[in-house]
């Protein structure tokens, strides 16, 4: 299948800002890339707009990064994609192993040590007495992931850039990130590596759910290889496009400002298209459409913005 991704983020700054995004779509797509997959940044001032100059490189988790000084006054961020996917929902691994951590390829062993937002040191004892007792593997992976689903109630209100696995744990309230956050904390304290990762999932062969955002799930290194979980939505979906992956979402934030920037309009979408471009609707039984503008006030599912004075990273 095609799916389209689109992007428009714009910000006011009061002054020149080092600034770092994650835009593109992860490296290990770049073959299945059809259409796209750049990044434009443009500096606006009245009727005219200027290209700002960029440069790239790859983090230390092998996402692709994008730094440039943005110009005080307005800038706007976009960019489109139009990538190949494979037609099918996430898989089930119902046999898949837990391997001894002894045996974990050294890369994989940070996925299991506490981060910025999963304080796997806190939540030891919680995760032995709630899984502990489970066969290591898929099933257990799969009880974390729906655990936490079950148990913590989405709310767009509740997102705050500080809440961490304890504090989601705690209220039993957040956004996708917070999902995925506590279901990453749970798995690694029970020796499952579990990474946090970003990226776009519509509503593709799915009822239409509102406004796009960009998501977050996690994966977790059974068999092998990394597998796709999500605690937020914890049934098999089509349609998802990876673009970043790290420890946590303060690894992955989708533009980080050294110094103050002012969000001012943020709209993401990604959906099927035909080989002629045709969008392919969403199913019937969702939402009503309404018009697509995820605003500073709404936002904050996958990791949308990170400042430097507040750590913002939602």
């Amino acid at each position: 299948m095609l799916i389209k991704t689109e992007y428009d983020i714009q910000f006011h700054l009061p002054m020149p800002t080092p600034v770092v995004a994650l835009l593109h779509l992860h490296p290990s797509l770049e073959r299945r890339v059809r259409a796209g997959n750049e990044l434009k940044i443009e500096h606006i001032d009245g009727d005219t707009t200027t290209t700002v100059s960029t440069s790239e490189y790859h983090d230390v988790f092998g996402n692709r990064c994008t730094r440039f000084v943005a110009p005080e006054g307005a800038v706007r961020l976009s960019g489109m994609s139009v990538v190949e996917m494979e037609e099918m929902a996430d898989p089930v691994n119902a046999y898949a192993q837990q391997a001894p951590v002894e045996k974990l390829p050294n890369e994989v062993l940070q996925y299991l040590l506490p981060s910025r937002y999963c304080q796997v040191d806190q939540f030891a004892p919680i995760a032995q007495d709630l899984f502990g007792w489970m066969t290591p593997g898929w099933t257990k992976a799969v009880a974390i992931r729906d655990w936490v689903h079950e148990k913590v109630m989405f709310n767009y209100k509740t997102a705050r850039y500080t809440k961490s696995a304890m504090d989601v744990f705690t209220e039993r309230v957040g956004v996708c990130r917070d999902y995925q956050h506590l279901a990453i904390t749970l798995s690694r304290c029970q020796n499952i590596p579990a990474r946090y990762v970003t990226g776009y999932l519509g509503d593709i062969r799915a009822p239409y759910s509102g406004a796009g955002d960009f998501s977050a799930w996690y994966e977790v290194f059974l068999d092998g290889r990394w597998m796709t979980m999500d605690a937020r939505h914890n049934e098999p979906r089509m349609g998802r496009v990876l673009m970043a992956a790290g420890r946590d979402a303060a690894d992955v934030a989708i533009t980080t400002s050294f110094g103050n920037a002012i969000l001012m309009n943020f709209y993401v979408d990604s959906y099927e298209v035909l080989e002629d471009g045709t969008t392919v609707p969403s199913l019937p039984g969702g939402s009503t459409p309404g018009e697509p503008l995820v605003t500073a006030m709404n936002r904050g599912s996958a990791g949308a913005v990170q400042g430097l004075a507040s750590g913002l990273a939602e």
